[in-house]
């Protein structure tokens, strides 16, 4: 069995990973992050992402890193799934993709693979290429968010898609979160060992693509108002507009719309934000990043990237989370309410314009993430690197 000899630090010289992305953008920037620090300061690493999100082009990627796209699909309201192509059944789409994911990884030859959160890809569609590739000897790693789901839903949804049954093949599952805040798979029936194969690895910490402009500190304070995709962001974002129209409030705010958002309401609500003087939009800003360091607070779902750039940029935030299909965000929420890391305002618990507008105005005057300081909050993407370096020093002693 042969090996490409490691680079300087020790890490994989070959990084396969595989994000399914059938729906927002939370697979491909966690994805993105990863990839990025892998290649940091060893210009020899190579990095292929493979994802089906129909949005990656908009992306940079750093040198060294590369992104497949994968035939796309999406999730309807009923929570079923169908090819963005048309004319085009799932189950071709599902072979379509499976084939290009074992041509990639046969081409590539990885010394490590890294899934995303589905131990069998979608539809079971990375199994054969889990298959082969240990039979090479290449290291598997399932990575995890911090909040999966909630137990009672997430245990019959990996029993449906016999995702316990995959996991002995995995060499190592990192969860990119901290115990203390959420155990994603406490709750279920694990196989034998998998517990000692766990790793938290702590959040991934986000950077701001580039320094701001000259007159950046001078602008007028804002509120940013980001329902992450927005394929499910308009409770969000109907939220936000009613209590600034229904109330005077102090900071302006800026809403990025995502690139899913649905496009009838997004006009809808660009005609109302546009008639509000303290009112703003965008449609989708795949730099985001830039936008949150400059905010005064962040109004949020509190996905998994939102959160991890709320504690990147020590940004007080509100969240709204959403508790459909996945109840998640709502889990993670909670945890961070918790700790003090954010503020919160629950679904269903309360529709009045005035506990919103209240909430809007505090905002900025939250205190920030940093004022609870946690150990390891914020250290997944060197935990990370450590990690890569230890399983190809596996490897190596294995040649």
């Amino acid at each position: 069995m042969s090996f490409v000899s490691p680079v300087p630090g020790g890490s994989p010289q070959r990084v396969l990973i595989y994000s399914h992305d059938t729906f927002g953008l939370g697979h491909l920037r966690r994805a993105r992050a990863i990839a990025h620090a892998l290649v940091a300061g060893a210009p020899e690493r190579r990095v292929v992402i493979l994802s089906g999100s129909p949005v990656s082009h908009a992306f940079r990627f750093a040198p060294g890193v590369s992104c497949r796209r994968l035939p796309g699909v999406t999730k309807l309201a009923s929570g079923e799934y169908q090819s963005l192509g048309p004319g085009h059944g799932l189950a071709e789409v599902v072979a379509t993709r499976a084939a290009l994911i074992r041509h990639v990884a046969d081409r590539f030859d990885p010394d490590l693979f890294l899934v995303d959160k589905e131990p069998a890809g979608f539809h079971g569609e990375v199994l054969p290429t889990l298959h082969r590739l240990k039979a090479r000897g290449c290291r598997l790693v399932l990575g995890l968010r911090d909040v999966l789901d909630a137990p009672d839903l997430l245990a019959p949804e990996w029993e449906r898609k016999g995702a316990l049954a995959v996991l002995p093949l995995y060499d190592s599952l990192w969860v990119y979160g901290l115990e203390a805040i959420y155990a994603p798979l406490d709750g279920l029936t694990l196989p034998a060992g998998i517990g000692d194969r766990l790793t938290y690895t702590g959040y991934l910490r986000r950077e701001a693509p580039d320094a701001g402009g000259p007159d950046e500190a001078a602008e007028e304070p804002f509120l940013l108002v980001t329902p992450g995709g927005g394929g499910d962001g308009v409770e969000l974002v109907e939220a936000v507009v009613r209590a600034y129209e229904a109330h005077r409030l102090q900071h302006r705010a800026l809403v990025v719309f995502g690139p899913f958002f649905p496009a009838a309401e997004q006009e809808r609500f660009r005609a109302r934000i546009a008639a509000h003087p303290r009112l703003a939009s965008l449609d989708f800003d795949a730099r985001l990043e830039r936008l949150m360091r400059r905010a005064a607070g962040v109004v949020a779902m509190g996905g998994y990237n939102t959160f991890c750039e709320i504690l990147s940029f020590d940004r007080p935030a509100l969240i709204l989370p959403r508790v459909r299909p996945r109840r998640e965000q709502l889990i993670r929420a909670r945890a961070a309410a918790r700790l003090g890391l954010v503020g919160v305002i629950e679904p269903g618990a309360d529709d009045d314009t005035a506990r919103m507008a209240a909430a809007l105005d505090a905002l900025p005057h939250r205190p920030t993430p940093s004022s609870r300081p946690i150990p390891g909050l914020l250290d997944g993407l060197p935990a990370i690197r450590r990690l890569a370096a230890a399983a190809d020093a596996t490897c190596v002693a294995a040649e």
